[in-house]
């Protein structure tokens, strides 16, 4: 079980009193998770998530934090951190940094449809949009910066054809962020990390309705483009090959574009912007691979699964973005 910092009931009875959400009913540990401690925290007035942040420091959380709270204030379908007595939405539990927050219904679907793919692409246009008035800024910390820093790090790993396939595609991504075309992408707050175990589903999988999107710990600013990226290179993929399924990217993209209709300089880039999600999940797993932290506790992620995608996204046919809404 991915629980770092135990809690007792004692403890969650103690935090409880900085909220006006009841009595302690049960509190039962979670064992998804790689970075942080989170709680199933039942009251008497609801169902609640409890956070207990293992990585982030207090002064790292307010930009997920006020994200989150902004968003469901404007009926994003996103977990609500609660408000304490004091008014503030952090708190302290032994010594590091917590935080309560809605429990969302559902579960996460792992062999999408069509209509799955559709719910979470419309509904990543609407939390886009509705993240523009957000206040807090805070770049995409696994953004450009980070590929080039962590690319040296990682090549001596590889042999000489997936090098070159990595060194072209990160010069590949230097020159787009250069370009104009990059440079008028709409932007703002981005989920950054929309896989599909990040997205609840309620309903029956003939029948889905949305239940949430989860863990916004890896968000930051970053052109909305990269978001849509980084989700239908997990949602729309025949997971063997890492290729395009045509049926499920269709509905993923058309769903969103009925929000929010593509630019003209999001069509230009995109193929290039799918081959720069894909660099960054292969950069970020062959470093968990062959350089993990002391105290990693979960087996890391096959990098091979994105060093995959990302030959696709290099040789395969890619889908257009749909134009005319």
């Amino acid at each position: 079980m991915a629980v770092f910092t135990p809690v007792s009931d004692d403890d969650a009875r103690t935090l409880l009193a900085s909220y006006a959400l009841g009595e302690l009913v049960s509190l039962r540990g979670i064992a998804a998770g790689i970075e942080n401690t989170n709680f199933f925290l039942t009251t008497t007035q609801g169902e609640y998530v409890l956070t207990i942040f293992e990585v982030l420091t207090a002064s790292q959380l307010p930009f997920y934090i006020e994200l989150m709270h902004h968003l469901a204030e404007r009926q994003i379908p996103v977990p609500q951190p609660q408000t304490r007595l004091d008014g503030t939405r952090l708190s302290t539990i032994h010594g590091k940094p917590a935080a309560i927050v809605t429990r969302l219904p559902g579960g996460y679907e792992p062999d999408p449809s069509a209509a799955h793919c559709a719910l979470a692409g419309e509904t990543l246009a609407r939390a886009h949009l509705a993240g523009q008035d957000f206040s807090i800024t805070q770049p995409n910390l696994r953004g450009l910066q980070w590929w080039i820093q962590t690319a040296p790090l990682v090549i001596p790993f590889l042999d000489d054809e997936r090098a070159v396939l990595l060194k072209n595609t990160l010069n590949e991504q230097i020159q787009l962020a250069a370009s104009p075309d990059w440079q008028s992408l709409p932007n703002g707050p981005a989920h950054c990390d929309l896989f599909r175990d990040n997205v609840l589903f309620a309903g029956t999988h003939d029948a889905p309705s949305m239940g949430g999107f989860i863990d916004f710990y890896f968000a930051g600013c970053d052109t909305w483009l990269f978001d849509v990226a980084v989700s239908v290179n997990d949602w729309c993929i025949n997971r063997p090959e890492g290729t395009f399924d045509p049926a499920l990217v269709a509905a993923w993209l058309s769903a969103y574009a009925k929000v929010r209709p593509f630019t003209a300089a999001e069509h230009i880039v995109w193929p290039a912007m799918l081959r720069g999600a894909a660099l960054r999940f292969w950069l970020s797993r062959l470093y968990d691979f062959h350089l993990p932290r002391p105290a990693q506790t979960l087996k890391p992620h096959d990098p091979q699964h994105f060093e995959r995608v990302l030959q696709a996204r290099t040789f395969d046919m890619i889908p257009a973005l749909p134009k005319d809404y």
